[in-house]
Order: structure tokens, then sequence, then C-alpha cells
């Protein structure tokens, strides 16, 4: 089992909450079930971006993505969502986050 959670900023805000929030029900149950599968182990719809920091590719309706932070073999954190067509911009501000996330955990 791999365990998945939402990354929380130092002023309390969870973008990746923030994104799903807004989906409609289709696509939030789409995510879910992709996230659901990685936590049961199923990591082939991860794809590396820059080392630990990765993509989950889900080709339906828009080309949904989320974007994570592998933190070891058993902890992936949410950093935020978006489709295929914003996904440069999205890339950019999620691994603001996972270098964020990595400065704070290094720092705890």
């Amino acid at each position: 089992m791999v365990k998945i959670e939402a990354y929380i900023t130092e002023e309390g805000n969870n973008p990746f909450a923030d994104w799903f929030d807004d989906l409609d029900t289709q696509a939030a149950n789409k995510v879910n079930t992709y996230l659901t599968r990685i936590g049961e182990g199923n990591a082939s719809s991860l794809k590396p971006i820059k080392g630990a920091f990765q993509e989950v590719r889900i080709d339906w309706g828009a080309g949904y993505r989320v974007y994570v932070g592998k933190d070891g073999d058993k902890l992936i954190i949410l950093f935020g969502g978006g489709t295929k067509q914003r996904q440069q911009k999205d890339i950019v501000k999620a691994e603001e986050l996972w270098e964020e996330y990595k400065k704070r955990k290094k720092g705890a």
C-alpha cells in the first residue's frame, strides 16, 4: 500500500483540493479511480517529470493531470492538477510546491 496525502502549504492552503473541488462529478470520479489504483500499488499512470516529481496522466476528457511527488516508496504527495491544455503552467506551479515541500521537510 502507498499512502497518498495532499500537500498543505505553510499558509494552510490545499492546492490539490482547490483544484479537485472544482471538477465535475465524472472527472472527480476518474481522478479518484486513478489515485486509488496508485494507492494500491499500480503506478502505471505515473510519468516522471523531474526525479521524484511526477504526473499522473488520465487519458479521459480534457486529459487530466495530477502532479505528485514520491517521498520514498510508500508516500505520494498531491500538489495539484490540471488538464493537458494548461500542462506547462500547472507543472511550474506544482514543481514550486514540491520544492517548498522538500525544504520544509528538511527543516523539520
